[in-house]
């Protein structure tokens, strides 16, 4: 197994939330939940570098304000939950042909490859989304309600799928879910945006 650094907040700031501190350990996963509006996706995107913020984050002894963002996010990898396709191939988007046992854990045939994005549904795109954000070999991941377009079924064998990759590979994981279920499955900690401050949530409460 590899392990990746911790990743660690330090006093972040950004919207209505203020010194964010707390550390996600090698595979851990941290899930975040809160009220729509709370702030959930602009704190992991203060985490990626893809909002100004106040305070810093750390992955092991790397600051985040000592790389250039594009760097930062190769390690720091973010999946919105609404994810981007450029070009006009599926494959074309993967830096390698993934591995057959993982396109099968995701519902998928090698032949997905050579599909359209645009006849991919919200669903697909978001499975295939967590696949190439994966391929992509970070150090960190910050996960933005990736099973929210899918059914209870393939949610759970995503859950699977995708909780496995990361003690596998030592990932730090923030992972922002609504479901109190998920949250009851796949977290190690769980916190709740309460007005400006994350709360500690236990997390056998949601079981």
């Amino acid at each position: 197994m590899t392990t990746s650094p911790t990743l660690r907040l330090d006093g972040v700031a950004i919207g209505t939330l203020s010194d964010v501190s707390l550390a996600v350990p090698p595979g851990d996963i941290h899930c975040l939940s809160g009220s729509s509006g709370s702030g959930k996706s602009r704190l992991l995107r203060a985490v990626a570098d893809l909002e100004p913020h106040a305070g810093e984050v750390w992955l092991g002894e790397v600051a985040q304000a000592s790389l250039p963002a594009h760097a930062w996010r190769a390690r720091v990898m973010m999946v919105p939950a609404e994810s981007q396709w450029w070009a006009d191939s599926v494959g074309e988007h993967l830096p390698a042909p993934p591995a057959a046992e993982d396109l099968a854990a995701l519902g998928f045939e090698a032949a997905v490859l050579g599909w359209q994005v645009s006849r991919l549904s919200s669903g697909e795109k978001q499975r295939l989304a967590l696949l190439r954000a994966l391929g992509q070999g970070p150090s960190a991941l910050l996960l933005d309600e990736p099973t929210a377009n899918l059914d209870d079924a393939t949610t759970r064998r995503v859950e699977a799928w995708l909780v496995g990759r990361i003690r596998q590979r030592g990932w730090p994981v923030i992972w922002v879910a609504h479901d109190p279920g998920q949250i009851a499955r796949v977290a190690d900690h769980h916190w709740h945006i309460h007005g400006t401050q994350l709360q500690a949530e236990e997390v056998s409460r949601w079981k």
